[in-house]
C-alpha cells in the first residue's frame, strides 16, 4: 500500500537526547581555556574561585548547545491542500509524493504530503476514488487500514472518530493506533492514524514514530486535519 514504505524512505532517526549530549560533550575540552594554560601564574583563592565559575558558566552554555541540536524541533505550520481538499498543520515544510495502488484490482492514484520532525514521520494521503458509492468508500477504508496494521505486524483495529469539516459540522472516520515491528530491519514502529472518506477522497492522516511522542504533538496534528 502507499504507505507501507514510508519506514524505509523516510527513516526515522533513532538518536537518544542524552546520547546525543554525550558525544557533544565528548568532543569539548575545558582545557583549551586560556586560563587554564598559564605556566607561571599560581592562583589564589579568589582566582580559583572565579576559574570555578568560569568552568560551571562554559558547561552550561556547551550543554544549551548540545540540547538545542539533539531537541528535535516541531516548526508547526499549517497547509491548505485545495486540490486534494483538506487543511493540516505540519511540523515541517511537507514534501510531496504521488504512487499507483490498487484497490479490489482497480488502479487509483494515492498523493502524499510528508514532513519529518521529532522522530517521526507525519503524512498525509489521499486516494480519488472512481465515484463516491458508499461500496467504494467502504473498500478503499478497509484497504488502508489493513495496509497500515500489516505494515507493523498488527490487528487492523480501530474506532470511529469524529472527523471536522473546515465549513463546519463533522462526519465519521476511523482513528487506530498500532505498533510492531516493520521493514527488513524489523525497527520498532508506533502508528496514529485517522482514516475518512468525503465524496470522491479517501483520506489517510497517520504518524509513523520510532518512539511514542508527546501527547500535545499527536493532538495538534489530527486536531486540525479538516476536510473541504
Amino acid at each position: 500500500m502507499a504507505l507501507s514504505a514510508l519506514s524505509a524512505r523516510f527513516p526515522v532517526p533513532m538518536f537518544r537526547t542524552a546520547r546525543c549530549i554525550r558525544r557533544f560533550l565528548a568532543r569539548t575540552s575545558f582545557r583549551s581555556f586560556p586560563f587554564d594554560r598559564s605556566p607561571t601564574h599560581r592562583a589564589g583563592a579568589p582566582v580559583a574561585q572565579l576559574r570555578a565559575a568560569l568552568r560551571t558558566a562554559a558547561a552550561t552554555l556547551l550543554l544549551g548547545v548540545a540540547l538545542s541540536a539533539c531537541t528535535p524541533t516541531f516548526d508547526w505550520r499549517t497547509v491548505m491542500n485545495n486540490d486534494d481538499g483538506y487543511t493540516v498543520d505540519f511540523p515541517a515544510k511537507p514534501g510531496h509524493d504521488q504512487r499507483a495502488v490498487q484497490i479490489d484490482g482497480t488502479p487509483m492514484q494515492m498523493a502524499m504530503q510528508t514532513a519529518e520532525a521529532g522522530h517521526a514521520v507525519f503524512a498525509v494521503g489521499t486516494v480519488m476514488l472512481p465515484d463516491d458509492n458508499p461500496a467504494s468508500q467502504r473498500a478503499a477504508l478497509e484497504f488502508l487500514r489493513a495496509g497500515l496494521a500489516r505494515n507493523v505486524g498488527a490487528a487492523p483495529d480501530a474506532h470511529e472518530v469524529q472527523i471536522p469539516l473546515a465549513a463546519g459540522g463533522k462526519t465519521p472516520g476511523l482513528e487506530m493506533k498500532v505498533s510492531g515491528a516493520a521493514g527488513a530491519q524489523h525497527e520498532r514502529r508506533i502508528v496514529y492514524a485517522r482514516l475518512v472518506a468525503h465524496g470522491r477522497h479517501v483520506y489517510q492522516a497517520a504518524i509513523i514514530a520510532a518512539e511514542p511522542l508527546p501527547q500535545d504533538q499527536v493532538d495538534q496534528f489530527f486536531s486540525s486535519f479538516q476536510l473541504y
